[in-house]
């Protein structure tokens, strides 16, 4: 007899497996795609208006809050809890808990490390999922509205908030990272565990697999995590705001100012 709705879509032993790129994957990503632009396109509305900010801010830290302690309470109650796999020492968990403290507080030393290694990491797991379970599962559900959660969370702060990185976030995240990584794998191995992929690959399909054998997949993470926040930040450097957009454009208007005292000139001259 086929269990009911309700009961099926919280087992954590249902049978429906997760596809990367399947339609539910698909509109997932598109989700977070429009809630982004969403977020860009009103930001000078939202700004201006407190109890609108107020209610997103407070909306995006209730959602992550809800996402992990529901997650635990699934754990429990379907009795899976484990020490090896639930603790919340993957980078997205991490992150996420520090997401909640850096919307309380609106707290700036956080603001980088979740810009850049949370965007990172949660970006590469809506992307890529380490998931097992397909839509309309809880942990479907959960997996893409909390990794979508970091994410919004950071462009909050610097969409609605304000606040911009440097250059020197860049290798403060970077130090960031290490230093969790050190803390998980003394954890890994204490436990037998495999938090961060620090011991072995996920078992699912991820870009780790085109990274090379273990461990050397873990030097090229750092190159790639290295890239990839240098190229976040390169990208609020040109976009408006930035430094190079300012320097930039001073001298483009230099230049149409020399341009035009020149065309006035030669219509003057006799």
């Amino acid at each position: 007899m086929d269990k009911p709705w309700s009961e099926s879509w919280f087992d954590a032993y249902a049978p429906q497996r997760f596809e990367a790129f399947t339609t539910s994957h698909v509109w997932a990503v598109l989700g977070l795609i429009v809630c982004a632009l969403l977020l860009w396109l009103t930001r000078g509305f939202i700004r201006s208006h407190k109890p609108v900010n107020e209610g997103i801010r407070w909306f995006l830290m209730t959602v992550l809050i809800l996402s992990e302690v529901t997650l635990n309470i699934w754990y429990v109650t379907q009795r899976i809890w484990d020490a090896r796999t639930s603790l919340p020492l993957e980078l997205c968990s991490v992150t996420l808990l520090l997401s909640i403290l850096m919307l309380f507080f609106r707290n700036r030393w956080l603001y980088p490390i979740i810009l850049f290694a949370g965007i990172g990491g949660a970006l590469q797991a809506v992307l890529t999922p380490n998931l097992s379970y397909a839509f309309p599962h809880y942990r479907f559900i959960h997996f893409f509205v909390a990794h979508s959660g970091i994410i919004l969370a950071a462009l909050y702060m610097t969409w609605i908030e304000g606040l911009k990185p440097t250059w020197k976030s860049v290798g403060g995240a970077m130090l960031f990272l290490n230093g969790l990584a050190l803390i998980v794998w003394i954890v890994d191995a204490a436990l037998g565990a495999n938090y961060m992929f620090l011991a072995g690959k996920p078992s699912t399909p991820s870009i780790l697999d085109i990274l090379g054998p273990y461990p050397a997949y873990i030097l090229a993470e750092e190159v790639i995590a290295l890239l990839f926040f240098s190229l976040m930040m390169l990208l609020f450097e040109v976009l408006p705001g930035g430094r190079l957009y300012a320097r930039f454009g001073k001298q483009a208007m230099r230049g149409a100012e020399r341009f035009r005292e020149d065309q006035s000139m030669k219509k003057n001259q006799p």
